[in-house]
């Protein structure tokens, strides 16, 4: 199996979602890639011929014998992309295509029940968006405030360790779009219902998404 893959481009992807191929040691892979992927390679200016790296979610099944390798830029992308497709209905297939908005938006909406953001993604309808919602509402946080991974593949809870969870829940909601008034009163109207949770960031934002579905 296929986990990580590193060669250089040889023809550069036509469009968003295309399959990139991938040459190392003599053998060309086709590489499946997300829009959001696609869009970071387009943005780094990268050429045919460039060495470049992906880890891969690599999909084989007896009703599909063909390898379907998917690429992302860090095992943050990668992870929330094993979640989705945990979703009853949601293939490899419709989860790479679905992948038009940054993980940390779709997984906010995930847990606020944002259901208008999730319709967005191609692919998702109402019923498809409600199964996302029940299925991995309170598994996504980590991704939804940004503590797995960054872009760079560098670990985001590092610069945030020296912020307490307060800080850091007021931060992600500011990174979300929220007011930086409306973020702070937020976080304090959840550290006033539960206030054990001043230590434990994740959990936290989870009350507080919970909170946003509510009043809604």
């Amino acid at each position: 199996m296929i986990s990580y893959l590193k060669g250089a481009i040889r023809g550069l992807a036509e469009g968003a979602g295309s399959v990139m191929v991938i040459t190392r040691g003599g053998i060309g892979y086709q590489v499946m890639l997300p829009v959001i992927v696609w869009k970071a390679i387009k943005d780094a200016n990268v050429n045919d011929g460039d060495e470049i790296e992906f880890e891969i979610y690599y999909h084989v099944t007896d009703r599909q014998p063909k390898p379907v390798l998917v690429g992302f830029r860090t095992a943050a992308e990668k992870g929330f992309f094993e979640q989705l497709i945990e979703v009853e209905g949601i293939g490899p297939n419709k989860a790479a295509a679905a992948l038009v908005l940054p993980v940390q938006t779709i997984a906010s909406a995930i847990e606020r029940e944002d259901l208008s953001t999730l319709r967005r993604l191609p692919g998702i309808g109402d019923r498809a968006a409600q199964k996302m919602v029940a299925t991995l509402r309170g598994k996504v946080a980590q991704w939804a405030i940004g503590t797995i991974e960054s872009s760079s593949g560098r670990q985001a809870t590092e610069p945030a360790l020296a912020l307490n969870a307060r800080e850091q829940a007021i931060s992600a909601l500011i990174n979300l779009g929220h007011k930086p008034t409306e973020a702070r009163n937020t976080v304090d109207d959840a550290l006033g219902r539960r206030p054990e949770l001043a230590d434990d960031p994740q959990e936290l934002m989870r009350e507080i998404f919970r909170s946003l579905a509510k009043a809604s």
